[in-house]
């Protein structure tokens, strides 16, 4: 009997203590912060399709056009300034050094010329010179060859220079014909709608890649 109601006071005192409030260790507050951030709202299909199509399309491109004629005339009246003109300014230093080193060639070979005439018209008519009596091996015969071979290859290094002359013209004037001064890149990497051929699925968005030659 004293178990029994030694039990049952263990219990009751177990069932009253339980039923004590604990001290509370949270803080009450008025105001939450907001840090959270609206979600965009989401675009449909065809304004995306839009989006990516307006931002793949061609962009305008301005040409610049040159006058050729005047790319000629200015190659004329300077070798290298239709170059110039073109914006070819890689050309010049080579039509310049072509076209001196023909005037070049075309000069000594001339100096060399009246040189060996001097001295064939000297040995030929007897009159004194200081390189025909230093040299009395040298007959009117060697001296006429050496005379000719200068002189045929001053009218090549002549005929060379005016070649090049023309060609410097004429490359002014096809350049200026075929310049287009464009500020579109010649390759370009953007994003592009694929359709379907068949019209089986959707258009769906991809990258595109366009190469302009």
């Amino acid at each position: 009997m004293k178990k029994i109601l030694f039990t049952f006071f263990l219990m009751i005192f177990s069932l009253s203590f339980a039923q004590i409030a604990k001290p509370s260790d949270s803080l009450r507050l008025d105001h939450y912060a907001k840090d959270s951030i609206p979600a965009a709202k989401p675009k449909s299909d065809a304004n995306v399709v839009a989006d990516i199509e307006k931002a793949n399309a061609p962009a305008k491109v301005k040409v610049t056009k040159l006058n050729p004629t005047k790319a000629g005339l200015y190659s004329a009246v300077l070798p290298g300034l239709g170059q110039v003109y073109n914006k070819k300014y890689w050309k010049v230093p080579i039509v310049l050094g072509a076209v001196g080193t023909g005037v070049g060639i075309a000069v000594w070979n001339q100096n060399q010329y009246l040189k060996y005439r001097e001295y064939y018209i000297a040995k030929l008519n007897g009159t004194p010179n200081e390189f025909v009596d230093a040299r009395p091996h040298l007959d009117k015969v060697a001296l006429g060859n050496a005379q000719d071979r200068v002189k045929r290859q001053r009218d090549y290094a002549i005929a060379i220079t005016g070649l090049i002359y023309i060609l410097n013209i004429v490359d002014a004037v096809v350049d200026a014909h075929l310049y287009e001064g464009r500020k579109d890149p010649d390759l370009s990497f953007a994003p592009a709608v694929i359709y379907d051929n068949n019209n089986l699925q959707p258009p769906k968005t991809g990258l595109a890649l366009n190469f302009r030659f």
